[in-house]
């Protein structure tokens, strides 16, 4: 019984382990990410559309509907971990304020906070417009980011 309680406290002990280790290892592809951004809109939106819905019915599922927010703010947060932990920390590489290439890292800096906290509001509410403005500001990162990128 013992071993079992040891067992169960190491196990508890131990934080979950990111699918990304923040390591130049080069497994993980950009445009996966980018691809894995715009399901987690949608998976948002028809969150969206679930609370929305829920919220109508004279005797709601409560239940339901916490599960749909909750699977909301989750997907809004794996939005917010792409574009921090992938993107913003490992991909896009400072440049120099003299340099060429100054406007087009600021142009990212600034597409990358826009997509984050729109995800934050995403969370605070069920409006669509915060979700499609990640869509948009995830176009023009892509535009940026794959056609003006050196790899």
């Amino acid at each position: 019984m013992k071993k079992i309680l040891f067992v169960t406290c190491l196990a508890l002990s131990f934080s979950v382990l990111n699918a990304h280790c923040e390591i130049p290892c080069g497994i993980y592809g950009d445009s996966m990410r980018v691809a894995l951004i715009r399901e987690h809109v949608e998976t948002i939106e028809k969150s969206m559309t679930m609370i929305e819905a829920i919220s109508k019915d004279k005797k709601p599922d409560y239940n339901q509907l916490v599960r749909w927010v909750t699977n909301k703010e989750e997907h809004a947060e794996k939005i917010q971990e792409i574009v921090t932990q992938y993107f913003l920390f490992q991909r896009v590489i400072p440049v120099a304020s003299g340099d060429a290439a100054y406007a087009g890292y600021t142009a990212k800096l600034e597409l990358l906070h826009k997509m984050a906290v729109s995800a934050m509001k995403c969370k605070q509410t069920t409006d669509k417009t915060h979700s499609q403005k990640i869509l948009y500001y995830l176009s023009e990162f892509e535009e940026l980011y794959f056609h003006k990128h050196e790899h």
